[in-house]
């Protein structure tokens, strides 16, 4: 299941998904508006019904870690679990900072559809 826009998501969208993949860009040491409703919205309702579900995230930004413990703060609650490692690409990224977000994007994606590896990189699947 893919959810709808961070700004039409609600609570059932939420409690339908095997596990969340985060995003919110990194704005003055926060996050901005819409993820923040997002999570506000769906936290009260939703904590118990999706305890320990995986998650992932990902906080485009520069030096700023705000955002980062807000949404480490927010999963805490539903005591979800990370599910792979955070990538942190500060600045502009290298070379090999879209593969370093592939694989735990591929590796992820294979473990909620069950299967055991995910397509190689780079194989148009």
């Amino acid at each position: 299941m893919i959810l709808p826009p961070v700004s039409a998501a609600v609570p059932a969208d939420v409690l339908q998904a095997d596990g969340y993949l985060l995003g919110t860009p990194a704005n003055i040491g926060y996050m901005p508006g819409t993820p923040k409703r997002f999570l506000d919205g769906v936290y009260h309702p939703c904590p118990e019904a999706a305890v320990r579900r995986p998650y992932g995230r990902y906080v485009p930004g520069g030096m700023d870690t705000g955002a980062v413990r807000a949404v480490q703060a927010i999963t805490t609650g539903p005591r979800w679990q990370e599910a792979r490692p955070l990538v942190c690409v500060t600045g502009t990224p290298a070379k090999e900072d879209p593969l370093a977000c592939w694989e735990p994007g591929a590796l992820r994606a294979a473990e909620v559809a069950g299967q055991s590896a995910p397509p190689a990189h780079g194989s148009g699947r």
